[in-house]
């Protein structure tokens, strides 16, 4: 039987993509944006698509400070953009 495939929907773009074509960005305890690489972080979570336009339309329109309830660094976005390329 295959192995099921862990899906998740992208913040920005709405689309429901598998667990490994998205980039996770946690809120860690401390309330502080973080990129989670290994998509086991503590904290509240949410998925990017890998894709730089998806990146910038979830900066302007701030749905991932939405998704994650804090308000996100505009250097944030950089290490973000860092981590999609």
């Amino acid at each position: 039987m295959p192995r099921k495939i862990p899906m998740r929907r992208c913040v920005a773009t709405g689309e429901q993509l598998p667990k490994k074509e998205l980039l996770r960005i946690v809120r860690t305890p401390e309330g502080i944006p973080a990129v989670d690489p290994t998509g086991k972080a503590n904290g509240r979570g949410a998925y990017l698509k890998k894709d730089p336009e998806a990146v910038e339309k979830a900066r302007k329109s701030g749905i991932l400070a939405k998704a994650l309830e804090i308000s996100i660094p505009e250097e944030f976005w950089d290490e973000v953009r860092k981590a999609v390329k």
